[in-house]
């Protein structure tokens, strides 16, 4: 039996052999979790055990497999931060954050399929922050207001960052003078934001989904605004954000 038949399957790396862009770009990231190893370091750099913790399901084996590939195709790099923590963490290259469009695409063709969350489904707050970074950046861009959006729901809080120059504008015209590390949202809450949103998760999967309206939801007191709400395309409201 040859070695390459002794591989695990998950381990062998497989190319579609087509003289094709999108063929190209699967031989890449159409592995099973490629993808959602991405949607966790567009949040910034990341240890190996956060991975591992907030993509429930994966194997330890699959998880290092992804990562190495990564690093080898050029869309993650791995480094140690500096003292006094002095930890590994993966983040991802400026070629690997020109995937958050297309993360964005998947999430807008995919928000359908949350209508019902299924007994076995896992949730991060997080996870909102792809498809919510597609509702709110054109808002923020037309008004050419930027700043950090904190989003408080029942599964816990996360940030993003919105505003001309942000990371998502930043990736759709290639632009390569931002840090390999910049964030285009964030885990927990933001250090200063500019805006406040608080809504239960039911009213953020009504946004994604598109059952609800931003302006509908302020209106009807699902989503309580604080700070600029112009930022997000909620008009100005005034009050302090925690």
């Amino acid at each position: 039996m040859s070695r390459l038949r002794r591989m695990p399957r998950e381990t062998r790396r497989r190319s579609y052999d087509q003289y094709c862009a999108a063929a190209r770009a699967l031989d890449t990231v159409g592995d099973r979790w490629t993808l959602l190893v991405v949607r966790e370091l567009l949040a910034g750099p990341r240890r190996y055990s956060d991975l591992h913790a907030d993509l429930p399901g994966v194997s330890t084996d699959v998880l290092a497999s992804r990562l190495k590939e990564m690093e080898q195709s050029g869309l993650a790099l791995r480094r140690r931060l500096a003292r006094p923590s002095s930890v590994q963490v993966y983040e991802l290259t400026p070629r690997g954050r020109a995937l958050l469009p297309v993360l964005d695409a998947l999430a807008a063709w995919g928000a359908p399929d949350l209508a019902g969350r299924r007994p076995t489904d896992a949730v991060r707050a997080h996870w909102f922050a792809v498809p919510l970074l597609g509702l709110l950046a054109p808002a923020a861009a037309s008004a050419g207001r930027r700043g950090a959006v904190e989003v408080r729901i029942d599964e816990g809080v996360f940030h993003l960052l919105l505003g001309p120059g942000d990371p998502e504008q930043a990736v759709a015209v290639g632009h390569e003078g931002a840090p390999a590390s910049a964030p285009a949202y964030g885990d927990g809450p933001a250090p200063a934001p500019a805006a406040v949103l608080t809504l239960t998760t039911d009213t953020c999967t009504a946004l994604v989904t598109g059952a609800l309206t931003l302006a509908e939801g302020v209106r009807s007191g699902r989503i309580a605004v604080e700070g600029d709400g112009g930022l997000v395309g909620a008009g100005d409201h005034r009050g302090a954000c925690a």
